[in-house]
């Protein structure tokens, strides 16, 4: 009785080929690369024309707000540099020409009566905007890090306190309470201030004013995710090896929270730069004549019949700006988080 050997096959199940050893794997294995979060996230972002745009949209305006003080030294006029040759005083201080005196010396047209270089004013305004919108919310965010932090990982009274301070905040009228406490900020701090300007220390207040009220949001948002990690199997591998509750907050806990923090975020600035417009068009932002887009809106609202352009140039740009960030702030949330991604 004869036996049949089987034939030897190599690692892949084949048969080997001439002068390769048996057992042997192929010359070219492919390789599945890994790939972090942060790496998959932005693949999303760039496969996302819409957040691609908003994302363009922001950075240019970012650019321009950076570069606000060399554009305005090529264009030759300041924010607040009058250019009285450009007003038709036959016209009760409307500017010369067509489009609010639109022209190669005034690329935006000036702002009747005073003749300032609205070019000027609505770049300068714009830093005035992102550093409110942005300083906020960079304050708002770390402040509602630490007390959601606090509140979700201590439990017990401690959370209590914080959850019922968070309601509080969130059930006051924001704009009304700002613009109460505005002047009464300003007053003090002018008071107590050595050396600092009105316009540094308006800004100061509505940067902490704003911050003030808007902290609650994110401190809820991670005060439910800090809930629902603190009995995972890693913290509570953390607890075994008897680490810190510094250790756990802010190297167990803090880093699986970036994606809730950085939606947070990025949906905070629009909202606070829409904010700082409307207090400085309710006459408690930046002190005139220094530029802000809420004040042009105010001061532009009265001549709209006579200079239309005056308050459709900022205000268009406003609107832009805003949506843009808005729709960065949701690519970024669907990117983060795919399973809320738009429908």
């Amino acid at each position: 009785m004869t036996t049949q050997h089987q034939p030897v096959l190599n690692a892949t199940g084949t048969p080997p080929e001439a002068g390769e050893p048996a057992g042997a794997l192929p010359a070219a294995v492919p390789t599945v690369a890994g790939r972090s979060p942060a790496r998959m996230a932005w693949n999303r972002i760039r496969r996302d024309k819409v957040t691609l745009a908003a994302f363009v949209v922001t950075a240019l305006f970012i650019v321009i707000a950076l570069l606000a003080p060399v554009l305005t030294a090529l264009t030759g006029w300041g924010p607040i540099t009058p250019d009285g040759g450009a007003i038709d005083p036959d016209t009760g201080n409307f500017p010369y020409g067509s489009l609010g005196g639109i022209s190669p010396h005034h690329l935006l047209g000036v702002e009747p009566g005073t003749g300032y270089d609205l070019f000027a004013r609505v770049v300068h305004g714009l830093r005035t905007s992102l550093l409110v919108g942005f300083a906020s919310a960079v304050l708002s965010t770390a402040v509602g890090v630490v007390a959601g932090l606090a509140a979700g990982y201590s439990g017990g009274w401690v959370d209590s306190v914080l959850s019922r301070v968070m309601d509080v905040m969130l059930a006051f009228p924001q704009l009304l309470f700002i613009i109460a406490l505005t002047p009464v900020i300003q007053n003090a701090l002018q008071t107590n201030a050595h050396g600092g300007t009105d316009e540094n220390l308006r800004l100061l207040v509505l940067v902490l004013n704003i911050a003030g009220f808007a902290w609650a949001y994110t401190a809820r948002l991670v005060r439910g995710q800090v809930l629902s990690l603190r009995e995972r199997e890693f913290v509570d591998a953390a607890r075994i090896m008897s680490a810190g509750r510094a250790h756990i907050l802010f190297r167990q806990l803090l880093p699986n929270l970036w994606a809730p923090i950085l939606i947070s975020f990025a949906l905070a600035v629009p909202q606070n730069i829409t904010t700082e417009a409307a207090l400085s068009y309710l006459g408690v932002g930046v002190i005139p004549p220094n530029p802000d887009w809420g004040s042009l809106l105010s001061d532009a609202s009265a001549y709209f019949l006579q200079d239309p352009m005056y308050l459709f140039i900022p205000g268009v740009l406003l609107l832009i700006l805003v949506l843009a960030l808005n729709l960065l702030g949701d690519g970024v949330r669907d990117a983060l988080d795919p399973r809320a991604a738009r429908g």
